[in-house]
């Protein structure tokens, strides 16, 4: 009876919430859905979390906040007008949205006292779960979050919530002058959206993060082609560098990180470095120091490189959390695997018939050595003068394999595919463990953004031109091939974890996972990859070569599938990973990387019966013969 009451509480409150959105948006033709993960707005489509049953009051107030910032965005938002001044760069359109966010939730809420409370508690909530109060360095509060808070507070004249009110305090008269004017022209600009994304653009520039606008008046089509001939300028770059010799990719593979480091100090003894005013230039920006425009050399003299190892990570995922975070993080997991597992655990129980079918057990009768054959004793027992029957089992041809899963955690991946993609790892271990096959779970992102402890001291150091790598790596071990699956279940809840997910550098992850397969004594080993977007780390890119991370990208790959003791294979979210990798599979929605995952691994293992049947069929025709 209980159950029921509680059921007909919450569908009577997602019935008022979906009309309450409708009318704050003014648009009666919106679907309202309910689905597990994050908010979100596709066309008239608007997507909420699913409520429980229960309906607490902060999850009340949470959902209603969610629903009214969806409302606003229909209401107060012109697609059209904020895609003419779209940057380019990813954390450039991660900033500009989140102030044009930050715009229709203010002005929408400047007469709706009840919408204005709604989205104070939601956002306070946001603070709390992203952990902002436990923040004591500037660098770690997100650059979006933070210009979005501070832009919140110039447009309403409210202070920002006390979860954040100290790392905010951090960012405070650090901006610089162009930046806070920035700011103060937001909160007269808001109502005007057209003009907003001028003052946006204004602030981008100020940070470093776009170019400025070359006339305050011009067309927004202006900027929009600006910024798509930087990208296809870029696009150009990569297209020209991809021809490093097959001796360079080999020593890649081959060296060993402390060979590798060896040869970068030994490279930037003979380097010159830049005048000491060069070097004081603009190091007090957020975020701390702001990359450098400078003239690179020819593509051909780039050889890729780290400037230091020094900071680089590897690291347990339980090392980056206590056990408590960690243990909260997998109930948050848990809770979305109940509404996945139904349709991706019928494609793993299917991939583990496959596998199970390849490992079924096979036996020779009747020799004349073995194990005794009991199912034929009773004609010894008719006839005393039949000899005995022996049997002994069949040499299995399914080979001892090992499966690497490689997962992007930059941070393009947050929100729904990072979480789809910590499901589909922790199914696939379960599914592949109770097969005898081992499974690994990686992860690899960056410490910081915008270059960290690398790029500080590379300014310590005087600027020397062409550094190579300039950030700090953080490759993260979620389960090694060894751990059972009982015992690593709590990592995967660590994805997660807001704050973790930041710049990728594809090329020296891969070079680490292919290391670590390689050294496994099975057989057979397979390294999956998936990834949302080519390698980016604005640190490295903007004092080296446009193309210099994708490049090294495409020889470490190049390198892995001419050697061929590995199996590669790569699933891109919403990018093109076919251009670099020969089996590979793009998909356009988070929701489609289960079944693709289980898909291609299947026909994996499919590939290698089939291969196994045609060798014994060949040794079985020679014997004939």
């Amino acid at each position: 009876m209980s159950d029921k009451k509680d059921n007909t509480r919450s569908e009577e409150f997602k019935k008022a919430t979906a009309g309450a959105l409708r009318a704050v948006a003014g648009n009666a033709e919106i679907q309202v859905a309910y689905q597990p993960g994050p908010s979100g707005l596709a066309g008239k489509r608007a997507r909420l979390p699913l409520p429980t049953r229960a309906l607490p009051a902060a999850e009340m107030a949470k959902l209603r906040g969610a629903a009214d910032s969806l409302a606003l965005r229909v209401r107060h938002h012109d697609d059209n007008v904020h895609n003419a001044r779209m940057p380019g760069r990813r954390e450039a359109r991660e900033v500009y949205d989140a102030l044009e966010q930050a715009r229709v939730e203010v002005i929408g809420s400047v007469h709706m006292s009840g919408v204005a409370a709604n989205l104070a508690a939601r956002l306070a909530e946001e603070c709390e779960t992203e952990g902002y109060d436990r923040m004591t360095r500037k660098d770690q509060l997100p650059i979006a979050a933070a210009l979005s808070l501070l832009a919140r507070e110039k447009m309403s004249g409210e202070k920002a919530p006390k979860a954040v009110s100290r790392v905010l305090d951090l960012w405070r008269g650090t901006l610089g002058d162009a930046a806070d004017r920035a700011l103060e022209e937001m909160a007269a600009t808001a109502a005007d959206q057209t003009a907003f994304t001028r003052t946006a653009r204004k602030l981008l520039a100020a940070m470093d993060l776009a170019e400025a606008e070359v006339e305050a008046e011009s067309d927004p089509s202006d900027d929009t082609n600006e910024d798509d001939g930087e990208q296809s300028g870029q696009q150009d770059n990569q297209q020209d560098g991809e021809g490093q010799s097959q001796s360079e990719s080999e020593s890649m593979l081959g060296a060993q990180p402390e060979q590798m480091e060896g040869e970068a100090a030994q490279e930037e003894a003979g380097e010159e470095s830049e005048d000491d005013s060069a070097a004081a230039e603009g190091d007090d920006r957020p975020g701390g120091p702001q990359p450098r425009r400078e003239k690179p050399v020819a593509d051909n003299e780039a050889t890729y490189r780290p400037y230091t190892r020094q900071f680089d990570e590897e690291i347990n995922a339980e090392d980056l959390c206590d056990a408590d975070e960690l243990a909260r993080l997998r109930q948050a997991l848990d809770q979305q695997l109940q509404h996945l597992q139904g349709v991706v655990a019928k494609l793993a129980n299917r991939l583990q018939r496959r596998l199970m079918a390849q490992q079924t057990r096979a036996w020779d009768f009747d020799l004349e050595e073995g194990m005794l054959d009991a199912g034929r004793l009773s004609r010894v027992i008719v006839n005393p003068m039949l000899a005995l029957s022996y049997k002994r089992e069949r040499d299995t041809d399914f080979r001892d394999t090992v499966v690497t899963l490689l997962i992007d955690n930059s941070g393009s991946m947050r929100g729904r595919p990072i979480t789809v993609a910590a499901m589909c790892g922790d199914i696939l271990a379960r599914t592949l463990e109770r097969c005898a096959v081992k499974v690994e779970v990686l992860g690899f992102t960056t410490r910081a953004w915008k270059g960290g402890l690398s790029r500080e001291r590379w300014v310590s150091e005087g600027k020397p031109r062409n550094p190579g790598r300039l950030n700090d790596l953080r490759h993260i071990i979620y389960k090694s091939a060894d751990s059972p699956w009982r015992r690593s279940r709590k990592n995967l809840g660590l994805m997660l974890r807001e704050g973790l997910l930041k710049e990728n550098i594809d090329g020296e992850a891969l070079l680490w996972a292919y290391r670590r397969i390689l050294s496994r004594p099975e057989h057979r080993r397979i390294l999956m990859v998936i990834s949302d977007g080519a390698p980016v780390d604005d640190s490295t890119l903007s004092v080296n070569p446009g193309n210099y991370l994708e490049r090294h990208l495409r020889d470490i790959i190049k390198d892995i599938e001419d050697r061929r003791a590995v199996e590669l294979v790569a699933i891109g979210i919403g990018h093109d990973v076919t251009r670099y990798y020969k089996r590979a599979v793009t998909i356009v929605d988070a929701e489609e990387l289960g079944g693709t995952m289980m898909k291609k691994l299947t026909e994996l293992f499919d590939e290698d019966a089939a291969a196994t049947w045609a060798r014994a069929s060949a040794e079985r025709g020679a014997l004939v013969a």
